[in-house]
């Protein structure tokens, strides 16, 4: 039985190693077939990065990290929140807007502002979780279609009550007293870590307490892994599907938050379109767990951030780089799923053996 574990933890750890075997391969592969130098390729993507470029990673990955962690507590409970783009745009824009108009003096306009865009993508999340438990429709479709609504929704309000700024429109600019001075790691010129960075964290931290340490996270894992059996436990499914949906929705809601007052100051041109979706990757790549979505986070900002001079230094498309995240998120998928397969046949057959051997004769 000792031996059987044994095998299954290395097939949990060989697994990732497996995947990224099989990206680079696939990806090494892609690049050739377009014409473009497999070894130029891999010498930019794994280059050390700059000053600058090691801020913009750790700045994507507080918020890609945000993202998936949004898209992991439905996840958890067997919810596809593909929502989570509309969502953070429209809580994006809320925020924006209120923190703009200045209401609140400094440091209460950031803060009323956080608990604004958590209330406005929790409120949007919450539609489709209560379209689901009243009229049985699907998440995945009420979720996309809210996240154009959403989406057209801002847009039309910015170019109805936004102010013109350029060839664009833009929220008003939040006020200086409002602005967070982050954390300057290198000079000057290299920018700041978002003070706002470390919401990421917290989140992180929220999120493992109150899944793994608390009531709360065992009837969502619960019911998530077999409905009837939680509902036979007590668990009122319905009520979970909408709790899981808002809180989803609430992280989702802070996705942008250090970039709008770690930089931004608006929502316009500086706003950063499609970080829902990714996010939704990010969560598979990390399995739903904090410390894997982290990792997630990590990898695809790098990758992010690295494929910028992919044109200049090595006259490569930096497009090629969505061909490898996506092989990255399906070698991992497949690499665990097959991990998972192999696990569950070793244990059949170790029951099995069990089983066959004659029982001890006590005396």
């Amino acid at each position: 039985m000792i031996l059987t574990r044994l095998r299954a933890l290395g097939m949990v750890a060989v697994a990732p190693v497996v995947a990224a075997l099989i990206a680079i391969v696939v990806t090494s592969a892609v690049v050739a077939l377009s014409g473009d130098g497999i070894g130029p390729f891999w010498e930019v993507m794994l280059s050390a990065p700059s000053n600058r470029d090691w801020v913009a990673i750790i700045n994507q990955t507080s918020m890609l990290f945000l993202s998936g962690v949004a898209a992991a507590i439905g996840f958890r409970m067997n919810l596809f929140n593909i929502g989570v783009e509309g969502q953070y745009t429209l809580a994006a824009w809320a925020a924006a807007s209120f923190a703009g108009a200045a209401l609140l003096p400094g440091t209460l306009n950031i803060w009323a502002s956080l608990v604004l865009a958590m209330a406005v993508g929790s409120l949007w999340a919450g539609l489709p979780a209560v379209l689901k438990v009243t009229r049985g429709v699907s998440e995945v479709i009420s979720t996309i279609m809210l996240n154009s609504i959403g989406i057209g929704l801002v847009g039309w309000m910015l170019n109805t009550r936004g102010e013109r700024a350029g060839d664009g429109r833009r929220t008003a600019p939040i006020p200086d007293s409002s602005k967070l001075v982050g954390i300057q790691p290198f000079e000057a010129r290299d920018g700041e870590i978002w003070a706002l960075a470390v919401l990421a964290i917290l989140v992180g931290v929220a999120m493992s307490l109150v899944v793994n340490r608390t009531r709360f996270g065992f009837d969502l894992r619960a019911a998530g892994s077999n409905q009837p059996a939680a509902v036979a436990s007590g668990v009122r499914v319905n009520r979970m599907i909408v709790i899981a949906m808002m809180l989803s929705g609430a992280v989702a809601g802070l996705i942008w938050m250090p970039a709008l007052f770690g930089g931004a100051d608006y929502y316009g041109s500086t706003f950063q379109p499609l970080i829902g979706f990714t996010g939704i990757a990010v969560a598979l790549l990390g399995r739903n767990r904090p410390l894997g979505i982290a990792i997630g986070a990590a990898l695809f900002a790098w990758l992010s951030v690295q494929a910028n001079p992919l044109e200049a230094q090595a006259g490569i498309s930096p497009s090629i780089v969505n061909v490898t995240q996506g092989v990255v998120v399906l070698s991992v998928v497949i690499a665990y799923e097959a991990a998972r397969r192999w696990r569950a046949a070793a244990e059949r057959r170790a029951l099995a053996a069990a089983l066959a051997r004659p029982a001890e004769v006590v005396a």
